[in-house]
């Protein structure tokens, strides 16, 4: 399935500790370019666990009732953490569930640039 920068994906998502996986939601973070251009695309991890993401940078807290959460498909308020990116491979994406609005694209940017403490 070839994705978007921006569309909420579900997608079978590792534990950390590498003893497992759990289908959950995610979004596209690579550039558009290299979806298109590659088999293999970045996301960063959507949790319910939404407390930090009122007061960290890397995180951008996203809710379910908003125009922006029904938009990305959103069943509950969910933080997107940028300090959760991972690698895969677009054929084992489960579906497409929305899309982050434009608007919240710069507030994406920010959260992964604190994330990664890029200038």
């Amino acid at each position: 399935m070839k994705v978007d920068r921006g569309d909420v994906i579900l997608v079978n998502y590792p534990f950390a500790s590498g003893t497992g996986s759990k289908v959950r939601p995610a979004v596209v973070i690579q550039t558009d370019r290299n979806n298109a251009r590659l088999d293999n695309t970045i996301i960063a991890q959507l949790t319910s666990r939404t407390r930090s993401a009122r007061t960290e940078p890397t995180q951008l807290l996203i809710e379910a009732a908003s125009a922006a959460g029904q938009q990305a498909g959103l069943l509950i308020d969910s933080a997107l953490s940028c300090e959760n990116l991972y690698t895969v491979r677009q054929d084992i994406i489960v579906r497409k569930i929305g899309t982050l609005p434009d608007s919240l694209m710069p507030q994406v940017a920010a959260c992964l640039k604190a994330s990664l403490d890029l200038p």
